[in-house]
Formats: structure tokens, sequence, C-alpha cells
């Protein structure tokens, strides 16, 4: 059995090559959809928190730097791109019902990007919350590499963006189910698309949990939003 200082030895070598954290990265994630899986896809048992807590508290214990983590896990990242350009394909496969409820998809877009937009915005601004926190609430409801984009753009801070984007994520995902229950409103359709509003990528990754068509058309709306948003921030930035 190796002793401390081996294991120390190993850790150093392993912490210095790139692929190490992109290995961790997706074990933790692997770890956190097994969870969740046992949970029965139980909203609370969210993948995505796991895995960033595991990932949380490894970093902790061995003292690594997010700048050290990153530098390796950041292919990751990098797919978020492409993953978010993707969303085009269900917006194509279902264009026929899209043109179908194109009035009321329009409607919901609108009032939903307006509202994420105004009430978190309005409500820092009536705590006293400094500009640059204001302008990083903006982006909130849209996924994370337009968030940040957007955010670095219009003077706020791109990595309190994120964490606002996860937690907003997190939070519409576990909500959306109980509540659109509560509202009794069982088209799967209109709930997907209003949960992909509110919640980007993490409430779209729910919606499909639960329904394939919730699923397309969560998708749906977080690409629009992410479009709309950019617009509508960019906008506001000028003028304000």
């Amino acid at each position: 059995m190796p002793d401390t200082g081996d294991l120390y030895r190993i850790w150093v070598y392993l912490s210095t090559t790139p692929l190490l954290w992109l290995t961790v990265t997706l074990a933790a994630f692997s770890l956190g959809d097994l969870v969740s899986l046992r949970f029965r896809r139980n909203p609370i048992a969210n993948p995505v928190v796991i895995s960033a807590g595991l990932l949380i508290a490894l970093l902790g214990f061995t003292g690594t730097s997010y700048q050290t983590y990153f530098e390796g896990a950041q292919f990751v990242h990098f797919l978020l791109g492409p993953a978010t350009v993707a969303l085009a394909v269900p917006l194509w496969r279902n264009r026929a019902q899209v043109r179908a409820n194109l009035l009321p998809m329009c409607a919901a877009l609108v009032a939903g990007s307006v509202t994420a937009i105004g009430s978190a915005c309005a409500i820092a601004w009536v705590f006293g919350a400094p500009s640059e926190v204001i302008a990083s609430l903006a982006a909130k409801s849209v996924t994370a590499p337009i968030a940040m984009a957007l955010t670095d753009t219009i003077g706020g801070i791109p990595a309190l963006a994120a964490v606002l984007v996860v937690l907003t994520g997190v939070f519409g995902s576990i909500v959306v189910t109980p509540l659109m229950n509560a509202l009794r409103i069982r088209d799967y359709a209109a709930r997907g698309f209003a949960v992909g509003v509110a919640s980007h990528g993490i409430g779209t990754a729910r919606a499909f949990q639960v329904s394939q068509e919730a699923g397309t058309f969560a998708g749906i709306a977080l690409g629009l939003n992410g479009a709309l948003t950019s617009v509508l921030i960019l906008v506001l930035n000028l003028f304000l």
C-alpha cells in the first residue's frame, strides 16, 4: 500500500495533466446522474447540483484553484456553444406545430423574457444592489454562454452571472412540475415552453425527463429566449 508521500507525488503528477479535470467532471456528472436515477428523477436530486457539489468539495479538499480546474475542463465549456446551436434541431423538426402555435408562443416569449429581466433587476435595485450585480442578474434566465457574454458586455460580472444562471435553472427545474400541476396546466407543449423561457438548459433537461413534447418546446423556448434576451438587454443598455 503506497504511503502518504507516494500518494501526494501521484496527485501532483496527475494534477498537471490536461485530461484530469475533464475526466473528473465527466465522472462527477455520471455519479450525479446515477443518484438522480436512483431517486426516480426526483427534481430535488438534480444531477447538475450533485456533480457541482462533488467538484467543489474535491477542489476545496485538494486546494486546486478554479483556473487550474478550468484549464483541464474547458472542453466541456466549449461544448456549451454547439449544444446551444443544436437546439435549432427540435425547432426544425416541429416546425409545423410551431407555426400553428406561433402567436401564443411569441406572446409567451416576450412576456417571459421581459418579466425575467425586469423583475430580477427591479428587485435588486430596490434592495440597493450595486450596478455590477444588477447587470449580472439581467441575463439569469438564458443559457450560460449567452449570459456570460452579455453580462461582460454590459459591465456585469460573468462569473456571478454563471452562478445565477445555474441557481435559476435548478430552482425552475424543481418547482416547474408541482407549479404547473397546481395551475392545472396539462398541455406539455405549454409546460415545456414556460420552463424553457424561465430556466434555460437545466429546466429543459428536466422537461425532457417528464415528456418528449415538453422537452422539445423547452428547447425551442431556450433558443428563442436567448436571442430575444440578447437583443433586449443590449438595447436597454444603450438607453440606460
